[in-house]
């Protein structure tokens, strides 16, 4: 079969289903994945086929100097949202049709599952839509920035605010569908039969995630399922830098500190905040610079820390006792993964819930966003993630999220639903 998968976002966006895509390469299928260009290298080093797709959120990030300090202020981030994607989904029914050319089965993921399943009704083919971040109501909270106390409500009020996170994303994400994407593919606009008002639908809709860490909700209809994260496999063709490898070999295990995709503007401050927490704690520490999180020059290394600019997650957390990191997903599951505790500072969206997962199973401290940040926050935080207690924790969930298959058990229920065979 020929398979098209749609993505856009940040690297928690697109690293996820090039791990999908390349698990349907290996059962036979050809595979082409949609997304930036700036991720082309990626794809294609798996063996898949890229396709151009708008959605360069590392520009607006960097440029929008604003953006990160507002991004745990849910009405603020529903706003600019809802303009951005207006923005930046002006060609995505031309590039869409392009990129579905010839296709058998297209997938549509996350902020662009809907342009999956409109190519597929344009088109004629089958469409399923996938989630890494389970936004479909539940008895767990929702995926959104609250306060902590609301981290804790029954699972009623938590299936409520679910709902109320759904219309929300109907009023982020539908207008770019109903002004232009659909009625460019020839399709009726939404209008009030919005899918972010139901869970009903026919087509097939995985959740990309732990179900240790996110358990499936009873209520669901049989075709939403949470199937296990995708992960994308990269430590056995990746060599670290020779001032890393050397680092790691002299020494305890050091901290992670990495921030990933997420831009800040205080980078400098924060960093020089974590090396005097190293320097009170005696604590060594590897620093990833990733999109510009942090500060440093990559390269340097003294007795204390290792400045990179970035690592595969599943080689450089063999290697680590514990990591600092924003809550993302992806960074999220691979240090649950990894058996390490975690020191979560959440700087956008879904990532306080994250962190609240990891506390809830006793891998991580409570959230420190990471504009609270204090030399006595980040100390008493590191010091429960150091502690027998939360590493003994660390190391059980650890076992447990490694015997999951999350790729293989998605394409088993493709297969068993007919939509992939």
């Amino acid at each position: 079969m020929q398979i098209v998968i749609f993505t856009i976002g940040t690297e928690g966006d697109v690293r996820p289903l090039v791990a999908l895509g390349a698990g349907l390469k290996q059962r036979g299928h050809k595979v082409r994945l949609a997304t930036h260009p700036m991720f082309r290298n990626l794809i294609e080093r798996h063996g898949l086929e890229f396709a151009e797709l708008d959605g360069d959120f590392r520009d607006w990030m960097s440029t929008d100097k604003k953006i990160m300090g507002r991004a745990l202020r849910i009405g603020e981030m529903l706003t600019a949202f809802r303009q951005k994607l207006k923005e930046i989904s002006k060609n995505w029914p031309e590039q869409g049709m392009v990129a579905a050319r010839g296709a058998d089965l297209i997938i549509g993921n996350g902020m662009v599952s809907q342009l999956g399943c409109a190519l597929g009704e344009r088109l004629g083919i089958a469409c399923i839509e996938t989630q890494l971040v389970p936004s479909f109501p539940s008895s767990n909270p929702p995926p959104v920035p609250l306060p902590p106390s609301m981290y804790g409500l029954p699972p009623s009020l938590n299936y409520g605010l679910g709902w109320l996170v759904r219309r929300s994303m109907a009023y982020v994400i539908q207008p770019a569908y109903d002004e232009h994407i659909r009625p460019q593919l020839g399709l009726a606009p939404f209008g009030r039969r919005s899918p972010y008002k139901t869970l009903n639908a026919s087509h097939l809709r995985l959740v990309g995630v732990s179900p240790t860490l996110v358990p499936r909700y009873p209520g669901w209809p049989d075709t939403i399922q949470v199937v296990g994260q995708w992960g994308l496999t990269e430590s056995e063709n990746w060599q670290p830098p020779a001032h890393l490898d050397e680092f790691l070999q002299n020494g305890e295990k050091p901290v992670y500190i990495g921030f990933g995709s997420m831009y800040h503007a205080g980078a400098a401050e924060l960093t020089d905040l974590f090396k005097k927490v190293l320097e009170h704690t005696g604590m060594r520490a590897v620093i990833v610079t990733g999109w510009g999180g942090l500060d440093g020059v990559v390269g340097t290394t003294t007795s204390q820390l290792a400045v990179i600019d970035r690592a595969p997650h599943d080689w450089l957390f063999q290697h680590v006792g514990m990591a600092v990191h924003h809550g993302g997903a992806g960074t999220t599951h691979a240090a649950a993964r990894a058996g390490i505790p975690s020191v979560v500072m959440p700087v956008f969206g879904d990532q306080p819930f994250w962190a609240s997962r990891l506390n809830r199973l006793g891998a991580a401290p409570p959230a420190l966003p990471r504009k609270k940040a204090s030399f006595e926050r980040l100390l008493k935080a590191f010091s429960a993630a150091a502690g027998s207690k939360m590493q003994a924790s660390a190391r059980h969930l650890g076992r447990v999220i490694r015997s999951e298959d999350g790729v293989g058990t998605a394409i088993d229920l493709m297969e068993r639903h007919g939509v992939v065979r």
